[in-house]
């Protein structure tokens, strides 16, 4: 017997889903690192003012020309009221009389100077009168925020040793200018002006009558947070190269190269200057064998210890000197 068996046919397989069209998309640019930064354009018409042509190179003297001193020290400052001060100091130690032989020769010498200041927003008194008889005055005034004027003064005993300057600076919006009249028939003028924020170009002109001696000269100083970089040319052949490093905002390296073109001698130095939470230290060392070195320790509020030497092996020359500073 047959029968006929009927099969169901199978259903239809689903239909495969397509995923919907995805459309392309740019590729994602890569974080910028922190230390990349846009370049930001210069403004040449808004540079910083410079510093003065006559401080270009502050900054290096800090470090290699501290006020060094021989023997014993004390300064005493006291101030009176908001504006005025008296000042007193007395130094003992010796002093170096001229001689015909290399070998040095000193004397003891002892000096007391009493000074007298007066400091306000506009106007800077100084004077100052030791017991040889000189008195030295300084007088600084700011007739408005762009122009000011200055007077440096002296006057001793002994004839034809007096001398007298006025200066009348005029800071502009990107430069400086300066006239300087002195007694002994001494005009100068100096100017000086940022090329970009780092670089600033001056020069100086100056004639002095009664030598019958003119000259001129040029300047160039680059700095930024790092570098300070100075050179100084004139007519009277003198040349000077500066160069300043700093390390840290405590730390300075420092050297300098002084060419006179006229003697053919040439000298260079190095030097630190390294500021401590309360003291600070500068040294130096030139190629003439010459070695200085100054201590400032804070003891105190108002009270500082100081401690100089200088030893130059060429000459046998050795200066030692320790003092004491109270008062602010």
């Amino acid at each position: 017997m047959g029968s006929n068996l009927s099969h169901a046919a199978a259903p239809p397989p689903p239909p495969v889903a397509t995923p919907d069209k995805i459309s392309p998309q740019p590729p994602a640019a890569p974080p910028a690192k922190e230390d990349e930064k846009p370049d930001a354009k210069v403004d040449y018409f808004n540079l910083p003012c410079p510093v003065k042509y006559e401080e270009i190179q502050r900054e290096v003297s800090m470090a290699l020309k501290p006020d060094l001193f021989e023997g014993l020290r004390f300064d005493f400052n006291r101030p009176l009221n908001e504006v005025f001060s008296l000042s007193h100091s007395v130094l003992m130690g010796s002093i170096e009389v001229p001689q015909q032989s290399p070998q040095i020769v000193k004397v003891p010498s002892a000096h007391y100077e009493f000074g007298a200041n007066f400091l306000s927003p506009r106007l800077f008194l100084v004077g100052r009168v030791l017991t040889d008889g000189r008195l030295n005055a300084r007088v600084k005034a700011d007739f408005t925020e762009n122009f000011s004027m200055r007077l440096n003064a002296q006057l001793t005993n002994e004839p034809h040793f007096s001398q007298g300057m006025f200066q009348f600076d005029y800071k502009g919006k990107d430069y400086q200018t300066q006239f300087q009249f002195g007694n002994r028939a001494f005009y100068g003028a100096n100017y000086i002006q940022s090329i970009t924020p780092s670089l600033a170009l001056g020069g100086e002109v100056f004639w002095v009558g009664h030598q019958r001696k003119s000259g001129l000269g040029l300047a160039a100083r680059y700095s930024n947070d790092k570098v300070i970089a100075t050179g100084q040319v004139a007519t009277t052949g003198m040349v000077s190269l500066t160069y300043v490093q700093r390390v840290s905002q405590k730390v300075n390296l420092a050297t300098d190269f002084l060419y006179n073109a006229l003697t053919k001698e040439a000298i260079t130095s190095i030097g630190y200057d390294y500021i401590l939470r309360q003291s600070r230290v500068r040294g130096r060392l030139d190629t003439n064998g010459c070695v200085a070195a100054f201590l400032e320790e804070r003891l105190n509020v108002g009270v500082t210890f100081l401690l100089s030497a200088e030893i130059d092996h060429w000459k046998k020359d050795y200066k030692f000197g320790f003092g004491l500073t109270v008062g602010e």
